[in-house]
Order: C-alpha cells, then sequence, then structure tokens
C-alpha cells in the first residue's frame, strides 16, 4: 500500500487494518520515512517501508525506483489513501499507473486526484474507487451529473478506460469494462464518514490477494463492506459511527456471510 502522509496518517492505517482483517496475510505500507513509526504503534501486524518523503511530509517521486523494485515480490497494489495532493506525488502515482505491470492496482482518494486529465495513461489492471465528487473531477462534469446516472457513468467509464470502477455512495455501482455491472444494497447512512473509502479500498485490495478475480473482489467487498457498516451502526447508531466500527465489525460479516 502507497499511503498516508504528515497530515492524514491515518488513512494508510485504516486502509492496512482493513485488508488484514478481511484476510490479507502480510501487508506493507508504503509511506513517508518519518512516519515509518506511526503503523507499527498502531497495528502491530502490518510491516512499513520508509520511502523518500517531500519537506511537506509526503512520499516523493524520488521513491519511484525503490517502490517498482519491491512491487516485484507483491501481489496487489493499492495507491492513494492519504497521500496529499503534493505534485511530488502527482507525478510519482502517474509513473506508477503508466508502467506495464501484471499487479492488480487499487486506486481510491490521492491517487485518483493525481489522475484528472492523465487516464488514458493506463496499464495494467486498475481498479478505480471514486466517490461522486471525485468521479466528478476525473470527467470534468458536476457531483449531480454523476448522482443522476450512476450506473451508466460507472459502465461508460469502465468501457472507455479499459478499468474496473467502484462508483461509491448510495448503492454503490461496480462495473467492469466488458459491460458486468453490480448495484449493492447493503450499508447505511452513517458510513458516509472519514475513512470509510479507505476501509474499503483495504477490503478490495485483500479479496484480490486472496485470488478473487477483479469483479468478484470489487462486488464482495462492496456487499461486505456495507454490511460491516449496519452491523456496526446497530450497535453504535449511524450518527455515532466511525470508520474504525466498520473494521471492527468485519469479522461478523464474514460469519454472516457463511452462515
Amino acid at each position: 500500500m502507497l499511503a498516508g502522509s504528515r497530515n492524514m496518517p491515518g488513512a494508510a492505517i485504516l486502509c492496512a487494518k482493513a485488508a488484514m482483517r478481511s484476510g490479507a496475510g502480510l501487508v506493507t505500507v508504503g509511506l513517508p520515512k518519518d512516519l515509518s513509526m506511526a503503523i507499527p504503534k498502531k497495528i502491530f501486524e502490518v510491516m512499513t517501508k520508509p520511502l523518500a518523503q517531500t519537506k511537506e511530509g509526503s512520499v516523493s517521486l524520488e521513491a519511484y525506483a525503490e517502490i517498482k523494485k519491491f512491487l516485484s515480490k507483491t501481489d496487489v497494489l493499492v495507491v492513494g489513501p492519504g497521500l496529499s495532493q503534493n505534485s511530488s506525488v502527482k507525478h510519482l502515482v502517474r509513473k506508477i499507473v503508466s508502467q506495464e505491470n501484471t499487479l492488480p492496482t487499487v486506486i481510491d482518494a490521492d491517487g485518483l486526484n493525481a489522475l484528472v486529465g492523465y487516464l488514458k495513461k493506463f496499464k495494467g489492471i486498475k481498479i478505480l474507487t471514486p466517490h461522486p465528487g471525485e468521479m466528478a473531477r476525473l470527467l470534468g462534469t458536476l457531483t449531480n451529473a454523476v448522482q443522476k446516472n450512476r450506473k451508466d457513468i460507472a459502465l461508460s467509464f469502465a468501457k472507455k478506460y479499459n478499468c474496473l470502477v467502484v462508483l461509491k455512495g448510495n448503492h454503490t455501482v461496480v462495473a467492469d469494462g466488458k459491460g458486468k455491472v453490480y448495484i449493492n444494497n447493503t450499508g447505511n447512512p452513517g458510513m458516509a464518514t472519514a475513512g470509510s473509502g479507505d476501509v474499503l479500498t483495504g477490503i478490495i485490495a485483500s479479496f484480490l490477494a486472496q485470488g478473487l478475480i477483479p469483479f468478484e473482489a470489487a462486488k464482495y467487498a462492496v456487499y461486505l463492506h456495507g454490511l460491516a457498516g449496519d452491523f456496526a451502526a446497530k450497535k453504535k447508531t449511524q450518527p455515532g459511527l466511525v470508520a474504525s466500527d466498520i473494521i471492527d465489525n468485519i469479522p461478523d460479516a464474514v460469519k454472516h456471510c457463511s452462515n
């Protein structure tokens, strides 16, 4: 996972913890070197890879060679949670997604922001997880326009750029470039809280690492994420729900699905 920055270390923590809780056997977070001790203090099971950083505390473009070398022994790559919109980060993200590799790559949050105006450079298997505002920025339109036509927009985007789209929100839409679509029916308004998307990204990455094909990994992750959020809301209420509550309820959601 390429995630986290000085002002947003929590995104990396939530994403990594969600991946571990949903079955990933080994997670390594690549993050600015000054934050290298922040993750182990919060999640003992996660490994870290300190990377070159900018003066603002974001991962630097200078880290690219080291990241590329590390990817040779990696099954899945996550790019984006909490990376910041530093210009060096944007160039790093663009360089990563334009390189040929066979790794399924989940792009979220600031990873998506870096791709505005750069969508035609995708190579390899890319899974994009935008919320409606991020999708609007990618398309150069308004959020309301996205919300009025969620299914068709997700499908057309996936086909145009030969990727898989997880358009988050009420009834999250999963669409691939071949016309397959899934509309989710789990989840609740309390999940519109900071960090919820980072949790979903972690679950998708975990399912990919366990061998599911991208469409199935995204579909089941979205369902499980929403179900865990529903369990959390029953215990904490929707207004009181926070992203870490979703992670805490992943095991109960898994048990429910297996019954």
